[in-house]
């Protein structure tokens, strides 16, 4: 593994699949579309691809397209040209001329305005961009790498993405798994960032009982690696060098937040309901890789109901 991409930790094979792909990818200028859930480090991505690019002399420029205003994203990715509006005292020269020879990361892509979007296609079909306030056209020398937790071919089937433009980024499309996905690197994260996080507040850190670990891994993470990280940061400072017990976790993670009761709607042929718990028997074991006590967590009864449905099931 490419030393720039040590900090993405993690063993799950969906992930290795990911950043094998990523440094094949880095190595070259293709345009790259990045997509997973928020948290999961897309953007921790995008800066290792850079790193391991043969642009890593110059500079990575970040941009999240859903801070910027709607009437200021053209302005800001763009340039400008002094008297280009009311406000436009001086040149600007814009992210994309900011990025010339580096990277520029355009992250929540799917948020762009529409007529951003076309002047961004222009861009990636050929390299020339236009400044407001300039009549004529220059080329610069960037690579775009682009994130998104949305479903882009959705936004596109609705007209809030255009389609031409969704090709043009997904060149070669990478995907980060979520951690609910990726519940046997838990363990690993657990332990580095705890390391690393001890380092820099200066705190012994906390050991996790077993029972402890299996409850983190039973969870669902919906703020996947973020939130993972900022639950180690909260046991290092309230527990430091103590022992993490079930008892210690955050009533989140200890008892989440139960189903509403409109969360599942029954189909109006209505379901064979053995069928239905068998198959989340069979889900939640191969999540969990067979382990019956983690499969009988995540499922929310005991072990040895659990045995007792698998029996009923004829379940191996």
């Amino acid at each position: 593994m490419n030393e720039a991409f040590a900090h993405l930790l993690g063993q799950a094979p969906a992930l290795l699949a990911t950043l094998r792909s990523a440094q094949l990818i880095a190595a070259t200028d293709v345009t790259t579309l990045i997509t997973g859930e928020t948290g999961t480090g897309k953007e921790l991505l995008a800066q290792a691809m850079h790193q391991a690019s043969a642009r890593n002399q110059a500079g990575m420029i970040n941009i999240n397209c859903a801070a910027l205003p709607d009437n200021l994203v053209e302005a800001e990715l763009f340039g400008y040209r002094r008297g280009a509006f009311t406000d436009a005292r001086q040149d600007q020269p814009g992210k994309f001329r900011a990025a010339d020879g580096g990277t520029l990361f355009l992250d929540e892509v799917a948020e762009l305005p529409l007529p951003v979007q076309v002047k961004l296609l222009r861009f990636l079909e050929s390299g020339e961009i236009q400044p407001l306030g300039q009549t004529t056209t220059e080329k610069v020398d960037v690579r775009v790498i682009a994130a998104t937790n949305r479903d882009l071919y959705e936004l596109v089937q609705q007209g809030a993405f255009r389609e031409d433009l969704y090709y043009r980024l997904n060149v070669v499309p990478l995907h980060l798994p979520p951690l609910r996905e990726r519940f046997t690197d838990i363990e690993l994260l657990l332990g580095k960032l705890t390391a690393r996080l001890g380092i820099y507040h200066r705190l012994d850190t906390p050991r996790y009982t077993t029972a402890a670990i299996e409850a983190l891994q039973a969870y669902a993470w919906p703020g996947n690696v973020r939130e993972l990280r900022n639950f180690c940061e909260r046991m290092l400072v309230l527990l430091p060098g103590k022992t993490v017990d079930v008892t210690n976790l955050p009533a989140e993670i200890i008892r989440p937040e139960a189903t509403t009761d409109d969360s599942l709607q029954l189909p109006g042929s209505g379901i064979q309901l053995d069928n239905l718990e068998a198959s989340m028997i069979r889900q939640a074991l191969a999540r969990v890789t067979g382990n019956q006590s983690k499969a009988a967590r995540l499922l929310g009864i005991t072990r040895s109901a659990l045995i007792y449905r698998m029996k009923k099931y004829a379940i191996e």
